[in-house]
Formats: C-alpha cells, sequence, structure tokens
C-alpha cells in the first residue's frame, strides 16, 4: 500500500516532517559569519552540497521561521558581509553542534555558548571552528531567496577560497580518511547518523567500466531467492561474464563440488551471496553461471 499526499494539502509541519525524514541522510554545514559590526554567529544548516568543482561553490540554506518568516542571523550576515566559513562536523562535537542551533539573540556568539574556540581565518572576516575536522574558508557569490514565506528556502552560493584540514584526518597519502573523519549526517526528528565501524561500506563506482547490467545476468540469477537487488547490481558492475577457463576454476574447488552435488540452487546462491559479501565478486558470478 502507499500513502501519497499532496504538498497543498497537509499543514507545513507535517510536510517538513515527512521530506525531511525521507531525503537523509544530509551532510551538515556548520556555518560561522559576521555581520557589520563584527559580532559573530555560528549555526548548523543541513540543507548543503557541494555542487562544483570548476569553480568550487558549495550551497547551503538558511530557511525563514516557520512560524512567522522571519530570516536566520546568518542569512542576514551575508547579505552584510558576503563570507561565510563552513566547518565541517564529526561525532566528537556533534553535540555541541546542535547546541549552537538554539535560537540565541542577535549578537550571541554561538562558539562561546556551545563552548568552541575560535580560529582566525587568512582570507574571510568569520572565524573558524578549531575543533573541526576540515574548515573551508568561501567567499559569497549569491543569495537566491526563494520566497519570503514562513519557511522558505535562501541558497547560499559559496565559492571555496581556502580549505583548511586537521591532519590527525589524513591518511598515510595526504588524502582525508573517511573512517578517520567519523562524520554525521542529519536525519528527521532529533534523529542523525553516524559514518563510522560497520555503517561504511564500499561499492566500486561505474565510472572507468561499463559493467555489463544486471539484464545480462542469467535469467536464474535475476529472478533469485537469495540474492538481493544489492547483490546483483554489484555483479551487473563486472565487465564481462566468465570464461569458460574461470568457470572450471570455480568448479574444481572442493566446497563448489560439494554444493553443486546436493542439487540445490538456493545452496549455491547462498555460497554466491557469501562470497560476493566477502569481495570475491568475480567468483560469485563463475559459481552462479556453471550453476545454471
Amino acid at each position: 500500500m502507499i500513502k501519497t499526499i499532496d504538498p497543498n494539502n497537509v499543514p507545513q509541519q507535517q510536510l517538513h516532517a515527512y521530506l525531511l525524514s525521507a531525503v537523509a541522510p544530509r551532510p551538515i554545514c556548520f556555518a560561522s559569519t559576521v555581520d557589520k559590526e563584527g559580532n559573530v554567529n555560528l549555526s548548523p544548516f543541513s540543507y548543503f552540497n557541494i555542487f562544483s568543482i570548476n569553480p568550487p561553490i558549495m550551497i547551503f540554506s538558511p530557511n525563514r521561521s516557520g512560524r512567522d518568516g522571519s530570516m536566520k542571523h546568518t542569512h542576514e550576515n551575508v547579505l552584510e558581509v558576503p563570507e561565510v566559513v563552513i566547518n565541517i562536523v564529526n561525532y566528537p562535537m556533534v553535540e555541541q553542534m546542535s547546541l549552537a542551533s538554539t535560537s540565541y539573540d542577535k549578537g550571541v556568539n554561538e562558539f562561546k555558548k556551545a563552548g568552541f574556540t575560535e580560529i582566525e581565518s587568512t582570507k574571510v572576516k568569520p572565524p573558524r571552528v578549531a575543533e573541526a575536522p576540515v574548515a573551508i574558508e568561501c567567499s559569497v557569490t549569491e543569495v537566491i531567496e526563494l520566497a519570503d514565506t514562513p519557511g522558505a528556502g535562501n541558497l547560499i552560493l559559496a565559492k571555496v577560497e581556502l580549505v583548511h584540514m586537521n591532519t590527525d584526518y589524513l591518511d598515510t597519502d595526504g588524502n582525508l580518511d573517511t573512517q578517520k573523519l567519523d562524520l554525521v549526517g542529519r536525519m528527521g526528528g532529533n534523529w542523525y547518523t553516524r559514518s563510522s565501524g560497520d555503517s561504511l561500506f564500499e561499492i566500486p563506482k561505474p565510472i572507468r567500466n561499463k559493467g555489463i547490467g544486471v539484464d545480462q545476468l542469467p535469467i536464474a540469477v535475476r529472478e533469485s531467492n537469495v540474492l538481493t537487488g544489492n547483490n546483483l547490481g554489484r555483479l551487473g558492475n563486472l565487465e564481462s561474464l566468465p570464461s569458460q577457463e574461470a568457470k572450471e576454476a570455480i568448479a574444481a574447488l572442493p566446497e563448489v563440488k560439494e554444493v553443486m552435488a546436493e542439487n540445490s540452487a538456493i545452496k549455491v546462491h547462498r555460497l554466491a551471496q557469501k562470497w560476493l559479501q566477502e569481495g570475491k565478486t568475480e567468483d560469485a558470478l563463475a559459481l552462479l553461471c556453471i550453476s545454471v
């Protein structure tokens, strides 16, 4: 059963809850800005991502208040001083970041309220968050106000000027290490997600190769009651079906001989699934091909 809603026929608060729970996890822009008097503001926004590399452009959106349509202090500040530092949030600082989202009065410095350390930036006026694993100095090139109604978004286009990375979060090649970063993402309601441990997994990207596609797998494989959509997607990402030599090599393995002797497609598919989980994709496909 499908529940369908028309955004024009539900309360704004309910629509907000549906969409923010569905469109998740969302990266967090922890934005530091200053007003024309030099007062510092620090606020998180989860309508955020990177949208271009050349030029390097990030976009985030501080929405107007859902109650009275008033603008966020960050929005007001970038109109006065078109600069921002986007501080990346990881798990060790997530509770402090959440505290900084409090609607303090204008002029209140959330660095102090949330217990963060200010570091002077190099090219822009707003300070950086010392505790952030990455801090990105940006100039604001454009502010696109989508509407002046309660809940309306305001797209802030921020051009990357400098990127500061804490070397504790780099790997031996000098690249940011995803497992060390321990980043967090915003979910619906009060929920967040943590990008670490078992929640991290790799998928080979089909960039340099052209996968055969799920449609080229044997019908018995495509219609398997054991293999999942993810399993089929991984198999379809291979560049070719296995050669005769590859199938013969797999067929000679003792565990394959044992499972094939039982004449059970389910057991064959479970073994292939196990190999897929172990990263042995070519072997898994060869096994499946000799079983059909």
